[in-house]
């Protein structure tokens, strides 16, 4: 799957940041898959989908000014005006690219959750990888609609 440009991210795409999405294992056509595809067609921000086995096979090539983020039971739950505030200083700060991971069902050892950016936590329960990955999809339409200050999002 390549890289999704919309309308607003024509031509040289400054200033906004490819959301890309790695992810261990291949959600196919279903239900999911549906989910995960309506929420990146809405953002406003180039996105991209890469999908792993779910053992081996070549993570893409870490290029400078990218932020990883593991999707992690240990970590940090945030509020979706939180989530939506990092990604709008990481796009202040000139990053090119936030790179979402998504692991298997072991999920990240401890030597990668020390290379992450941000460990990401939706919540203590322990979610189906592909309904993690359509929460992630709709939880980054969300912090884009923030601060494009898109009515999408009601807080309180």
């Amino acid at each position: 799957m390549g890289v999704r440009r919309c309308p607003a991210a024509a031509g040289d795409g400054a200033g906004l940041i490819l959301l890309h999405i790695v992810a261990r294992g291949r959600i196919g056509r279903s239900p999911e898959s549906e989910l995960v595809e309506r929420y990146l067609k809405r953002i406003a921000w180039p996105t991209k989908v890469t999908e792993l086995p779910d053992k081996g096979g070549r993570l893409p090539a870490l290029e400078p000014q990218t932020r990883r983020v593991l999707l992690d039971e240990k970590g940090e739950v945030m509020a979706s005006m939180a989530f939506a505030e990092r990604l709008g200083r990481w796009r202040d700060d000139g990053v090119r690219e936030a790179r979402f991971l998504i692991g298997a069902a072991d999920g990240f050892d401890d030597a990668e959750r020390a290379e992450a950016d941000l460990l990401l936590s939706f919540g203590r329960a322990t979610w189906p990888h592909m309904m993690a990955r359509a929460m992630l999809a709709e939880q980054l339409f969300r912090a884009t609609s923030i601060l494009a200050g898109h009515p999408y999002h009601r807080e309180g």
